[in-house]
């Protein structure tokens, strides 16, 4: 997704509010000077009301602009900030598993949530300052020094000192910044490791193993804290002293002057006002800046997510007929996972057609899922061409493959709320006769039953609460209702016992009749029950066909029967 650019009129609408602002606020000190001198010290009633009515006028545009500004200002990056977060979450989405790995799921949690937010906070700040502190700061000198050229002096000396001080912290906060990003994506993954692998902690009593390594990065991070506090903490002090130095030096040398008859005393009381405005301008400047240190490790963490290229590109000009009887067919098909020292595919030629099923077996890390992630377009092949229905997966329009592909995986995740939102995500429009139907055929109905709450019972994120076998199945089930014309199955019943096992299949024979089967599967039964069977082993077709005829002809597959033996699976 791409991230467009705050609109240019807005933007303009903005600084031309902020001007307004800037200029109504620096006209005030110079009209408080003219109230003291020609109202106050003159004795003039008149003029002393006559100057407050126009103070309330300016005061009422200064509030006015600000306002405005304000709130156009929030809209503009509140919106730009939601395009980047919706940037960011799309682009992890189609990020490849390498990458995923690589940045880490932590990492990736907190770039999508707390950086996005550092950076949509800054683009808040910046347009709130970026007319306000610099045409202060120059209008302040300029209307300082037309009250007094002389005690503008004090300026040369008081707008270096404090930009140098608040630019030696601000070097300080840079890297401490980033340290602080690392050591929060390190809390991250702990926790997140923690809470994903609860059962094995607990099964080997690991607990005061993972409590302390959580404790070690909470005290990184909190040393990194506690550096990047302690040097932002220097800001205030830094700054107050300066303020306060030069106002004691405006006082004194004002009151000189004052004294000698050289300059009036509202002339001082202004130029004291235009000095606190300069420095408050340098203050806001200085405040985006450290913000920007923080934020800083944000933009290029999420930058770098932005700039990953995807796993797959989408074709520019994609088919989007749907397919609604159609074949799987690999052409001599190459597969190496990144990073990999060899292919998980080696020259993979395999049909199948309409109405076929064909079981994919052999050793473990043979390839077999990597087949089935291809045709499903989880990733595309080094060499050759998968196809589905004659066309090229990478030719064809995402939504149309989704359609016409469905995949049930060994460890299936469902997504949080009621088995009826899960069973419906294939098929949106099914009644709940059909979703009662697809439940019987998937052998869940039972189980939903027992629940008491039927299609409304409640599934929780990953399933977490029902087993192997009752994820399985309501997986099973969500593919009878979608009734795509290519079926992949990665070992669907593993998690089941042989009776349901022989029950599940003849019932998925009946439900996805007429459409191109694609399993993978250890068992025996499944094996004999193929209408051939295609052996993988270590990414090669080392051989094909029937059950009975490979196991009369081809030793590999003779081998892994043989090893399957003591764990048969009722036909």
């Amino acid at each position: 997704m791409h991230v467009s650019r705050p609109p240019r009129f807005r933007l303009g609408l903005v600084a031309l509010l902020q001007t307004g602002q800037v200029l109504a606020t620096l006209r005030l000190p110079a009209l408080n000077a003219d109230v003291i001198d020609d109202g106050v010290l003159a004795g003039d009633g008149h003029r002393i009301a006559e100057l407050g009515l126009v103070m309330w006028a300016v005061t009422c545009v200064q509030v006015l602009c600000a306002g405005c500004a304000a709130c156009l200002s929030a809209s503009v990056a509140l919106t730009w900030g939601r395009e980047l977060r919706q940037a960011v979450f799309s682009r992890i989405l189609a990020l490849p598993a390498h990458e995923v790995s690589r940045i880490g799921r932590a990492g990736l949690v907190t770039r999508s949530t707390q950086d996005v937010q550092q950076i949509q906070q800054l683009a808040l700040n910046a347009l709130t300052v970026i007319v306000v502190a610099p045409l202060t700061a120059v209008g302040g000198i300029v209307m300082a020094l037309r009250q007094d050229a002389v005690l503008g002096l004090v300026l040369s000396v008081v707008l270096p000192t404090l930009t140098v001080a608040l630019w030696l912290v601000l070097r300080r906060t840079l890297p401490l910044s980033a340290a602080v990003q690392r050591r929060l994506d390190r809390v991250n993954q702990v926790m997140r490791e923690r809470l994903a692998g609860l059962r094995t902690i607990r099964s080997f009593d690991r607990d005061s193993h993972e409590e302390a390594r959580f404790r070690t990065a909470d005290r990184a991070m909190l040393r990194s804290g506690l550096a990047l506090g302690r040097a932002q903490a220097l800001v205030m002090p830094a700054s107050t002293v300066v303020i306060e130095l030069s106002s004691v030096a405006v006082l004194w040398f004002g009151g000189v002057r004052v004294a000698a008859g050289e300059v009036r005393m509202g002339t001082v009381v202004a130029f004291l006002h235009y000095l606190s405005l300069m420095l408050q301008a340098v203050m806001m400047a200085m405040g985006v800046f450290l913000q920007a240190s923080r934020a800083g490790a944000s933009v290029g963490r999420v930058r770098e997510v932005l700039r990953t290229r995807a796993t797959l590109d989408l074709p520019r000009q994609s088919e989007v007929r749907p397919l609604r009887r159609a074949g799987v067919a690999l052409h001599s098909v190459d597969f190496r996972h990144p990073g990999a020292r060899s292919a998980a595919l080696h020259a993979v030629s395999l049909t199948v057609a309409p109405g076929e099923t064909v079981v994919l077996t052999g050793p473990v890390g043979s390839g077999k899922t990597t087949l089935l992630h291809l045709v499903a377009r989880l990733g595309d092949p080094d060499g050759g061409r998968v196809t589905v229905g004659g066309r090229d997966v990478r030719a064809l329009d995402r939504d149309t493959l989704a359609a016409a592909v469905g995949l049930v995986t060994q460890r299936p995740y469902l997504f949080s709320g009621t088995v009826a939102d899960h069973l419906r995500r294939g098929a949106p429009d099914a009644d709940d006769r059909a979703l009662w139907r697809a439940l019987e055929l998937a052998q869940a109905r039972d189980f939903v039953e027992a629940t008491g709450h039927g299609l409304d019972t409640p599934v929780s994120a990953g399933g977490a609460n029902l087993s192997g076998g009752q994820r399985q199945r309501l997986a099973i089930a969500q593919l009878l209702l979608k009734r795509p014309p290519v079926c992949l199955l990665d070992e669907p019943f593993s998690a089941l016992d042989a009776g349901t096992t022989a029950r599940l299949r003849a019932a998925l024979d009946v439900g996805t009749r007429g459409a191109a089967r694609l399993v993978v599967s250890q068992h025996l039964a499944t094996l004999r029950a193929a209408d051939r069977v295609v052996v993988l082993d270590r990414g090669r077709v080392v051989g094909q066909g029937p059950h009975a005829d490979l196991l009369a002809a081809n030793t590999a597959y003779r081998q892994l029967v043989l090893a399957r033996g003591g764990r048969t699976e009722a036909s």
